[in-house]
């Protein structure tokens, strides 16, 4: 019953998508969230439709749509086992969950890379505006940069796939489209 719900919900395109959606390791974190700022929408399988509705605004090839989708699937979908403790430690942030869970299935680096550095551009714009710490914030953006390497604008695209949606706030997305060079800046 629950696996009818859930690929109702997530209408899985490909072969893989059907795979990912049906482990139970996958399913695990779908229902976890209630509604929050950023976040009206609650569990993480609302979050998922509302990604992939931008994603098929998009321009886009049909293999960045393909990449596009798997990071959409499961980017949140481990946040019920991060650990928000504090300090932060960042080896448990869902990011790292979701690219180890990924990585069962796909061995594309640099898509790996992006699934766990999906937030990464907030955070960078956090250190900028609201901690004034441009220095940290340059050197955490720089090693952004380096690590999505060539595939800047797929990770752009779904930074702004994900930030539109709920009632996110848009200034990170301005703030990253107007502070990296070599992204083509796409309105939807």
């Amino acid at each position: 019953m629950i696996e009818n719900e859930i690929e109702a919900r997530l209408q899985p395109e490909t072969d893989l998508e059907a795979r990912i959606i049906a482990d139970p390791d996958f399913q695990a974190g779908l229902f976890w969230g209630t509604p929050r700022y950023g976040h009206p929408e609650g569990p993480v399988i609302n979050h998922i439709p509302e990604v992939l509705a931008n994603v098929d605004k998009l321009a886009i090839s049909t293999e960045m749509r393909r990449k596009l989708r798997l990071i959409t699937y499961v980017h949140d979908s481990f946040k019920h086992i991060e650990d928000k403790g504090s300090p932060r430690d960042w080896s448990k942030h869902h990011g790292v969950y979701a690219r180890k869970f990924l990585a069962k299935y796909i061995d594309d680096k640099l898509l790996l890379t992006i699934t766990e550095m999906h937030d990464e551009a907030y955070y960078c714009w956090r250190l900028f505006a609201l901690y004034n710490r441009p220095e940290k914030g340059q050197e955490r953006l720089d090693y952004l940069l380096e690590q999505v390497g060539t595939e800047l604008q797929l990770f752009y695209l779904f930074f702004k796939c994900d930030t539109q949606t709920g009632d996110k706030i848009q200034t990170p997305v301005r703030w990253f489209e107007q502070t990296v060079k070599g992204i083509e800046i796409v309105q939807f």
